[in-house]
């Protein structure tokens, strides 16, 4: 039985509007294995970008434990947890967030070049990745001129050009068509099963979640079977 490669023990969260207290995670647990695709599902509102956002470091818990392989996450430094952001976690989310002006060369090698890295190795290492997604002929065209599916790729490409360990996925088909929202859901699974890459997609598309190796269905906040 393979080991978990993220963890979370007893999470509550609770978000403030206008004043107030709102409870958003409540008692959540879970372990994530590594290489797989796992499917997190519910309705809106139940708490399942939270937890992403939670698992991805971006925020803390009010309570409970976050652990890396194996490595509590609960009292890291916030220098400590975007370094391991920065080197072991990407994220893909439902609009791309590139820089519409830059080519799809330059919108994938900037993580490679933050990290410090050569221009040289950059320009080799974010063409090694566009060429496993198709997107090769793309290098040089700007963002703005892709078509949407396209820019999904683009983006998927710039989350996995660090090569992260874990990757996760905020409705990352929620603006494409079938075909589209197909094409990425095999890139995710081809990078899982034949990269070793963890992926935790967030999604309302139970025809892809069904497709995952493993679904866990949230509602009002905590994990229901």
């Amino acid at each position: 039985m393979s080991v978990p490669i993220l963890c979370a023990h007893n999470l509550f969260y609770d978000f403030e509007e206008s004043g107030n207290s709102v409870p958003v995670l409540r008692d959540l647990s879970l372990d994530v294995k590594p290489g797989q695709v796992t499917s997190v599902v519910g309705p809106s509102g139940c708490g399942k970008s939270t937890l992403l956002y939670l698992l991805g470091l971006l925020d803390k818990p009010e309570s409970g434990e976050i652990l890396l392989e194996n490595n509590s996450m609960t009292q890291a430094s916030e220098q400590k947890r975007t370094e391991i952001r920065n080197e072991k976690i990407g994220f893909v989310f439902q609009f791309h967030f590139l820089i519409k002006e830059l080519t799809v060369l330059e919108n994938v090698r900037l993580p490679i070049l933050k990290s410090g890295k050569s221009l040289q190795s950059a320009n080799a290492q974010s063409e090694e990745i566009l060429e496993k997604l198709g997107l090769i002929d793309k290098l040089n065209r700007p963002a703005f001129k892709l078509s949407g599916g396209e820019q999904q790729r683009v983006a998927i490409a710039r989350a996995l050009s660090n090569s992260p360990r874990i990757l996760l996925a905020d409705e990352p088909t929620g603006n494409l068509d079938s075909s589209n929202s197909d094409a990425v859901f095999e890139i995710l699974n081809e990078f899982a099963h034949e990269g070793g890459i963890t992926v935790v997609m967030v999604t309302h598309n139970m025809d892809l979640a069904q497709r995952s190796d493993e679904i866990i269905r949230m509602m009002d906040g905590r994990i229901v079977t």
